[in-house]
């Protein structure tokens, strides 16, 4: 009878380095604006070579935990942003093999709600971000890349008069994947781009009135719509969106 064991796995002493203060600044016990040490005192204090507290700021880095400020040599603590949290599922999903209708259909399941959110929660602010968003579409919608960017725009607009993070960062990766699909379909359909335009002015209507149901229902309607677009354009809604 032979005994066996699994390899100890041995973690690298800048990743412990970096665990170290990712769980202080997870803890809030460093909070964001928060400057650290100079990597000499770091290193004093862990005990270890400055090039390991070096290795450990750069992995904080990257994950958008603490950046360098304009000027200083020091590092401070801050906040991933949704963009860039996105971007990394984005990637997965991109990786993964998502499909067109897998992206309609996270669509169809998100953006409603947003809205009717959208119509009870938007500030004066909010409405007014909405409203020239929906005017830079109807006026820069000839230019395909712009016409699809400024779609999107519109979806964040309304995703962040929510003032729900939780909802903004789910919404984010879809509108990443958003703009790629629609891309390809926008030029084949031709009343796509004024259909967009009235979808986006009902939906400006309804939320500049506060009214949740009629918002949530143009958003419903829009969506749909993105999916009869796909169909005339005789797009197989079984193809892949690649990456930008």
């Amino acid at each position: 009878m032979s005994v066996e064991f699994d390899q100890i796995l041995i973690e690298p002493a800048y990743r412990k380095v970096a665990v170290a203060i990712g769980a202080r600044i997870l803890s809030r016990s460093l909070r964001e604006g928060d400057r650290l040490p100079p990597e000499t005192e770091l290193a004093r204090q862990f005990g270890v070579n400055r090039s390991t507290v070096r290795e450990a700021l750069r992995e904080l880095e990257s994950r958008g935990l603490v950046k360098r400020r304009p000027g200083s040599k020091l590092m401070s603590v801050s906040r991933p942003q949704h963009a860039a949290i996105a971007e990394g599922v984005t990637r997965a999903l991109v990786l993964h093999d998502v499909t067109f209708m897998e992206v309609w259909e996270g669509l169809t399941i998100l953006e409603p709600p947003i809205a009717e959110l959208a119509a009870r929660a938007r500030t004066t602010e909010d409405l007014a971000s909405i409203v020239l968003s929906a005017e830079r579409f109807a006026v820069e919608n000839a230019d395909t890349e712009k016409a699809v960017h400024r779609v999107s725009e519109f979806f964040r607009c309304i995703g962040r008069a929510t003032h729900n993070q939780v909802l903004g960062l789910a919404q984010e990766p879809l509108l990443q994947l958003l703009e790629p699909s629609l891309q390809v379909m926008i030029d084949k359909v031709p009343q796509a781009r004024s259909r967009i335009a009235t979808a986006q002015r009902r939906m400006v209507e309804a939320i500049r009135g506060n009214d949740h149901e009629g918002a949530r229902s143009w958003m419903a309607k829009h969506i749909r719509d993105f999916r009869k677009g796909y169909e005339i354009a005789k797009i197989d809604l079984q193809h892949r969106v690649t990456a930008e």
